[in-house]
């Protein structure tokens, strides 16, 4: 590499290094690179390189580092965990209790003993129960495991265990205002929520709707409605009528919060009103402000109305099995998959919490999110079963008044979705911010770029990005990260504590193919209510071998020598690459998966080729059949950046240079299209599908 590498003080200049800056990191280079890129990039982020420095600077860097080696190009490490953070992550505190020594052996341990773990996590978390299981598991079927029999607790009393003057929450608004709420005050609002409930008749086994942005109140409603035995129907803010309409049915909603308007900076949008276009239960409505701003329906309650003053409250005994939430999948026609999480689906949420985002007592932890996503109850469960405080910020994520909330209210974990770190990017909105406070990001929602994810990592003098892949009907994750191993940006080190996975293709085991669950886990679904469970995630799924190994590289006997049970695939639908360090890559879902030339690629791989290109601000890549069916053709529809000024010959030309050059020149770029945005689900993912039929209706 000595001889290989050179760098010049001009190079460094015109990627905006100072002269001073640019000194130093030659320097650092000259000193440190016999020993290779990884010691060169571990100090220079250490003592060089600050949030301050332009993007492209750290960028530049980054790669001119590590494209002298050929062996890092599938991840390159951008930061490694110190001894002291690796002695204290909570993940080692669960090992030495084991009296493991490696993350590896725990995570090996965890496989082969699913009961043992989940148990360990029982305990670690304080779960209380009101009646004690009297096993942990019992596995008689995969599909149909006995989580906790003969047990009965409530998991809302499982986020009230921290000291009552503790804060539970801290909330920001647009304007910058900031408010909290210790856990004896949240406790309190839940309670008079569970009163308010009572009162007008609704108790267990009822359903209530949650639709409004994610607040302090939104919080307290919702662990009253499973305080009292009931379900919440998560939907999100942003749907229409229609859609509304869809999730109510499907749950047999009994009631519904909601709010008069939302407010959006300058803008105040009609909520209540527009419900009323539907056939709405009985509704709850709080105001956005002081006082309500609308009319109410004879039948309805405005907040005041129904919020009890009694501030105590015993929650209502339940079964493990009993329905806490229900939530929806992402669906463009017919209706969407309900999916129920239970009363031990939380225990997910609180375990990936402890385990892979390393969430401490007292920490903040953001995610900009919403109850309609199951992001929104992961972050009520995830902080506070272990006991930190949730912060939450009353406005879009978008701009820099979201960047001043994470500074100010001193945010430890911070939860984003790829595109919203983009916009960051591109508007330098966050610039100047001391966003020190951050000890780790997560991202989750979309495949993520690993430009904007190194930015990203340098806005809090470089943490890692725990990068988190699951589903609604996992509880949390498959895929993700730890602290104690080392961060490459848009990848994946692990897999989540208390499952393990298989990639396959059409021949087994591949490195890269369809991602395959192992259940049985906590956390993941075992029933739907408007679908068969069975033909969604078991039905033709491959038959395991006896002499597989598992993505981890473990061999899935033992895995179920010790429950007793035959070995079963489950199916989720994403197309991920296992990656030559063990680590692993997203490439979205599998029907997103094209084959151009006899050649079969995702999506998400062209994408994060282009979405880089000058002018380009995001792309969706699609496979379309050719005019009377014949191969697959390759179209890109593309959002330019605010003032490019490129043609659709121009960028076709682009496109097709950048994935001749960089990916297989058999891939031919059949049509690019130039739109102004993308059509999202409400958990921000692209919806290829409606392009696709977009696209083929078009050119019929």
């Amino acid at each position: 590499m000595a001889e290989q590498w050179t760098l010049s003080k001009e190079e460094l200049e015109s990627w905006g290094a100072s002269t001073e800056e640019a000194a130093e990191i030659i320097a650092v280079v000259e000193r440190h690179m016999k020993k290779g890129p990884e010691e060169v990039w571990y100090v220079l982020t250490s003592e060089v390189l600050h949030p301050d420095m332009p993007a492209q600077l750290h960028q530049q860097l980054f790669q001119t580092l590590y494209q002298q080696d050929e062996k890092f190009s599938d991840g390159p490490f951008a930061w490694w965990p110190s001894k002291g953070l690796v002695a204290d992550a909570n993940v080692t505190r669960l090992q030495e209790k084991l009296h493991l020594k490696t993350y590896y052996d725990f995570f090996a341990w965890r496989v082969n003993q699913k009961v043992g773990f989940w148990q360990l996590m029982i305990d670690t978390l304080g779960i209380p129960f009101k009646h004690a299981p009297s096993a942990v598991l019992q596995a008689n079927h995969v599909e149909q495991p006995n989580w906790l029999p003969d047990a009965q607790l409530n998991i809302a009393d499982a986020c009230f265990q921290h000291d009552p003057n503790a804060i539970a929450i801290v909330y920001g608004t647009e304007a910058g205002e900031q408010g909290q709420w210790t856990y004896a005050e949240l406790e309190a609002y839940t309670n008079r929520v569970a009163n308010g409930l009572a009162a007008i008749g609704f108790g267990k086994g009822d359903t209530a709707a949650i639709d409004m942005p994610m607040t302090a109140e939104a919080v307290a409603i919702y662990l009253g409605i499973v305080k009292v035995g009931g379900a919440v129907v998560s939907i999100a803010d942003s749907l229409a009528p229609a859609e509304v309409d869809k999730r109510l049915r499907i749950a047999e909603a009994k009631l519904i919060f909601t709010q008069d308007v939302l407010l959006r900076g300058s803008k105040s949008l009609p909520m209540y009103e527009k419900l009323c276009t539907i056939e709405l239960p009985q509704a709850v409505v709080l105001p956005a402000t002081d006082k309500l701003s609308v009319s109410l329906r004879e039948s309805d309650l405005s907040w005041p109305d129904f919020l009890s003053d009694q501030a105590g409250f015993e929650a209502v005994a339940m079964q493990p099995d009993d329905l806490c939430n229900i939530l929806f999948s992402s669906g463009t026609t017919g209706d969407p998959k309900a999916i129920p999480w239970t009363q031990t689906t939380p225990i997910k949420c609180a375990s990936d919490g402890y385990i892979h985002h390393n969430i401490k007592t007292d920490d903040v932890v953001a995610w900009p999110t919403n109850i309609g996503w199951m992001m929104g109850p992961w972050l009520i469960f995830a902080s506070l079963i272990n006991k930190a405080t949730i912060g939450l910020f009353y406005g879009a994520p978008t701009g820099r008044p979201f960047g001043e909330f994470v500074q100010n209210a001193k945010v430890n974990m911070l939860g984003v979705v790829p595109s919203m770190v983009k916009r960051w990017l591109e508007t330098d909105c966050m610039n100047g911010l001391d966003w020190s406070a951050i000890k780790v990001y997560s991202s989750t929602g979309e495949s993520s770029n690993p430009q904007d994810y190194l930015w990203l990592m340098a806005r809090a003098g470089y943490k890692p990005v725990i990068e988190y892949c699951g589903g609604t009907e996992i509880g949390g994750g498959y895929f993700t990260g730890t602290v104690v191993q080392p961060a490459s940006p848009a990848t994946f080190s692990t897999c989540a504590c208390g499952m393990d996975v298989m990639v396959l293709d059409e021949n087994g085991p591949a490195d890269k193919g369809e991602l395959y669950l192992l259940p049985p886990s906590m956390g993941l679904s075992t029933r739907l209510l408007n679908k068969d469970h069975h033909d969604i995630y078991f039905a033709d799924c491959p038959a395991p071998q006896a002499d597989w190994e598992s993505a981890s590289g473990l061999p899935i006997g033992p895995q179920f020598d010790h429950l007793g049970i035959a070995p079963q695939l489950r199916r989720h639908g994403d197309e991920v690459e296992i990656l030559p360090t063990g680590y692993f890559r997203a490439h979205g879902r599998a029907d997103d998966t094209m084959n151009l030339g006899g050649i079969k690629t995702s999506s998400v791989e062209i994408e994060r080729l282009l979405d880089v290109l000058s002018g380009v601000k995001e792309t969706a890549a699609i496979a379309v059949a050719g005019k009377g069916g014949g191969p697959s053709q390759l179209v890109v529809y593309t959002v330019l950046k605010a003032g490019a000024e490129v043609g659709r010959e121009e960028l076709q030309q682009s496109f097709q240079q950048a994935i001749k050059a960089q990916l297989n020149p058999l891939f031919k770029v059949h049509d690019v299209v130039i739109t102004s945005s993308l059509p999202r689900t409400a958990s921000n993912k692209v919806m290829r599908r409606v392009l696709r039929e977009e696209y083929q209706n078009e050119h019929a």
